[in-house]
């Protein structure tokens, strides 16, 4: 390939210009029009955490914009209506058709009701759309109405001479019976305006019932990024083919009794269901009860079963695990063989050296001499998950969806975005990690090979494919992985060990070091994040406001958007 001198690279990049703007009228006008856009104040970015399921709180956060559009309401209207009002004027802008159906049941004047409500909405159109070009704001309204909503948005009652077009315009909306379908098509304008950029700091999969419908709206959002999170790697990881990833899927659906999202993706659950009873029916399971949370409620044989398949799918977790723990020596993590540990006779397992007592120690599947290998009704039960997995159409749609819109990272205007950690050494420098045999990488190189990776693993043609299937559970689980930066995963002493100790999972240093401003700044620069105003963002951790712990740290340089969405974590 020929090496372009500097006139020679100029001259390219010209032609290419031309080819947009052959005149030097068009290329002005094409200035004047970007150099106006940087004056326009910034649009509103909004940001989210740790969604994990719960597509309730998530649309209704969605529509209020956190609050925005209620501070844009106090603002314009203030002390002009009273706060009743100001409410229903909120409600209706969240929830048009619902509310539409309330007010016409009990309004007595509907008519004048509909002319002030219109005149309200278009004002708090008018205002969220002020940040915008016209041409934005053109693009963001819907057909039927774009006209008629673009001559409001600029006229105004004030203006005599046009205060009669206005009017006309209102009446005629009404008198034709399009004041409802008008009043919710303006409603979602406003909520669409209220948002120019949402970002998704991770994690919208795990516990809640709605992932599947979390990512329906995102489909439909206009505009909208993720870096993924650990829970999102992990279905990734699933949809993928990673057999370990299939089981944590599953178990963490069964723990929190929710199936709705593996359903809703066609997951056939019968053959775990009948392998379940064979193989545990006379075992009680309780170390793997479900946690229902509020209005989710279950008869007792039902709980039982979601036992007993939960145990099933637990075991085979970590013998899948090991399998893949044992085809990658290089990652350290022989010593979560847990199944290895175990003195089947005794009921102790050996964690460090020391011997710790079992809660029960049934375990049917289990062959002490070679405890990692599967019976061949587990292969079988492997092999039909795993199929089902494969060729779950829906699944496979909302990744695509996640990977296109997706990254480890991302930098808008000078925040750093990633969902948990950057690993870091002890004394706070950027920590090289190993990803692929060979080959080492920290802080922004890191973050990208990783994503790379991830891509690997849906790329038929990759060389890499198959290691990248494999790595899915190193991000879920390693620790030396941004998306999880601990010590271990204490599952398995969760479900079986009595003595407490044994279940604490050691943070990395990232959250060690996070509240000093030096670390900050040295992973800002890393990432070529330029700007006084700089900031970290991130999720992963939940935010315990109530003992005190400040969701602002590093003196201002660090937000971590607290992981508030999910019920588990209320209790």
């Amino acid at each position: 390939m020929k090496h372009l001198t500097g006139n020679e690279t100029d001259l390219h990049y010209l032609q290419l210009l031309a080819q947009s703007f052959p005149t030097v009228a068009d290329a002005s006008t094409e200035i004047i029009n970007l150099e106006a856009i940087m004056a326009l104040p910034k649009g509103t970015e909004h940001f989210l955490a740790d969604i994990h399921g719960e597509s309730e709180a998530f649309r209704h956060i969605l529509k209020n914009a956190s609050g925005n559009i209620k501070r844009k309401v106090n603002e314009l209207f203030g002390n002009d209506i009273r706060e009743s009002e100001k409410k229903e004027l909120c409600t209706l802008i969240y929830y048009p058709e619902e509310k539409l159906e309330l007010i016409k049941a009990q309004e007595k004047d509907i008519e004048d009701w509909y002319r002030i409500t219109i005149h309200q909405l278009v004002k708090v159109c008018r205002d969220v759309s002020s940040k915008y070009t016209r041409s934005k704001v053109r693009k963001s309204l819907p057909q039927d109405f774009a006209y008629i909503i673009e001559e409001l948005l600029h006229e105004s009652l004030s203006d005599n001479d046009k205060a009669a077009y206005v009017s006309v315009i209102v009446n005629t909306l009404i008198s034709t019976g399009r004041a409802d379908d008008f009043i919710c098509a303006i409603c979602n304008v406003i909520q669409r305006l209220a948002i120019d950029q949402l970002h998704i700091l991770g994690d919208i999969y795990d516990r809640g019932p709605g992932a599947h419908i979390i990512m329906d709206t995102l489909r439909q959002y206009h505009s909208w990024d993720i870096q993924w999170g650990n829970h999102d790697v992990l279905w990734m990881g699933a949809s993928a083919g990673n057999d370990a990833c299939i089981c944590n899927v599953l178990r963490l659906c069964l723990r929190y009794a929710n199936l709705t999202t593996i359903e809703e993706y066609g997951i056939n659950l019968v053959p775990l269901a009948t392998f379940a009873l064979d193989v545990y029916g006379d075992d009680p399971c309780l170390e793997f009860m479900p946690k229902l949370l509020p209005g989710n409620t279950m008869d007792d044989k039902t709980q039982q079963l979601t036992a007993k398949m939960h145990k099933a799918i637990a075991v085979l977790q970590f013998k899948t695990e090991a399998a893949i723990f044992q085809r990658h020596p290089e990652w350290q993590m022989l010593d979560r063989c847990m199944l290895s540990a175990v003195d089947y006779d005794k009921h102790l397992c050996t964690i460090d050296g020391k011997a710790y007592e079992m809660k029960s120690c049934n375990f049917p599947t289990v062959d002490p001499a070679d405890p990692n290998k599967l019976t061949p009704e587990e292969t079988d039960l492997i092999g039909k998950l795993h199929h089902s997995f494969r060729i779950s159409e829906k699944l496979h749609k909302h990744i695509r969806t996640l990977l296109s819109h997706g990254c480890m990272y991302a930098i808008s205007n000078s925040n750093l975005l990633f969902h948990a950690a950057i690993p870091l050494n002890d004394d706070g420098s950027l920590k090289e990690v190993e990803i692929y045999p060979g080959k080492r990488f920290a802080g922004k190189d890191l973050m990208h090979n990783i994503g790379m990776m991830i891509r690997d693993a849906f790329q038929s043609d990759s060389t890499q494919r198959d290691y990248a299937i494999d790595y899915f559970l190193y991000l879920w689980c390693g620790k030396e992985s941004p998306l999880f930066c601990k010590s271990k995963m204490a599952t398995f002493e969760r479900y079986f060990l009595t003595d407490k100790e044994t279940f604490k999972e050691e943070k990395g240093n990232y959250f060690k070091l996070r509240d000093s401003a030096e670390v900050c700044d040295r992973i800002l620069d890393a990432f070529g994040v330029k700007g006084q105003a700089r900031h970290i963002i991130n999720g992963h951790v939940p935010v315990h406001a109530g003992s005190g712990e400040n969701p602002i740290k590093a003196g201002g340089k660090l937000m971590v958007i607290d992981g508030g969405f999910s019920e588990a974590y209320h209790h």
